[in-house]
């Protein structure tokens, strides 16, 4: 374990609310919200952990807390993952895009502002968000935090003990489709991007953003990279941690 690493085991403070947005135990959104009154900007956290339902989104609610408290509503969004019925693709995704959709459908209940919603997710979470912003045009921005942007490459690392090939059922020769749906690499983005990473990190190599900023800037893209030196995996979604006040500088111009 290495510093930062134990922000898994901490226990995050208390949300404000949870809301289910499906009939699963696994589909439900934790709600921070600001004192003041809105409309608040949103920032929706998709935790990672490889797809795999032994992580969930408990580790997140740290810096869903410290965003809140500069005045952010924060939504930390769980979702099945492999391990869980109905997890994997396409059922890990469709409950992203289901939890975003009642995020905006309740938005007025929540005070939350339509036109300042930013999706953030962190390793397989950044994936997540970056597959949702192909998808749904009503958000702003996307932040992937050392995110597990380029499947293909993935696959060919064998990531976590070939994780990809459990979330996305076998392997680009078996089922080449769920790649390309899947794989931001071949998704076309319109909304702004950044792309955070710790120069240290070994759990995600750090190759996988500034690649990725750099194929997508060649297609036009928005795609800003941020490396931050010194900092692992985790030291990215701790807001203890040296590296949090860049990430906070990104979710701030985000929003505005």
């Amino acid at each position: 374990m290495t510093w930062g690493d134990d922000i898994l085991s901490l226990a995050p403070p208390k949300a404000d609310a949870r809301a289910a947005y499906g009939s699963d135990e696994n589909q439900f959104v934790e709600l921070r919200l600001p004192k003041e009154k809105g409309p608040h900007a949103l920032v929706i956290v998709i935790h990672g952990g490889y797809w795999r339902s032994k992580y969930d989104l408990g580790y997140m609610g740290h810096l869903c807390a410290a965003l809140t408290a500069k005045g952010i509503a924060t939504a930390n969004l769980e979702y099945r993952r492999v391990g869980n019925g109905g997890g994997g693709w396409p059922g890990t995704f469709s409950d992203i895009r289901a939890g975003y959709q009642f995020l905006t459908q309740n938005a007025r209940k929540y005070e939350f502002d339509t036109r300042r919603i930013v999706l953030m997710g962190h390793s397989a979470g950044g994936q997540l968000g970056l597959c949702l912003t192909a998808r749904e045009t009503g958000a702003k921005a996307v932040i992937s935090l050392a995110g597990v942007v380029d499947l293909q490459r993935a696959y060919a690392l064998h990531l976590s003990n070939d994780a990809v090939v459990e979330f996305l059922g076998g392997t680009p020769a078996e089922v080449g489709d769920h790649y390309r749906e899947a794989d931001p690499m071949k998704l076309a983005i319109g909304a702004r991007q950044w792309l955070v990473h710790g120069a240290e990190d070994d759990v995600v190599p750090p190759a996988f953003s500034r690649d990725y900023a750099s194929a997508k800037q060649k297609v036009k893209e928005d795609a800003r990279l941020v490396e931050i030196a010194g900092a692992g995996h985790f030291e990215v979604v701790d807001p203890r941690s040296s590296a949090w006040k860049d990430v906070e500088r990104v979710v701030m111009e985000a929003v505005g």
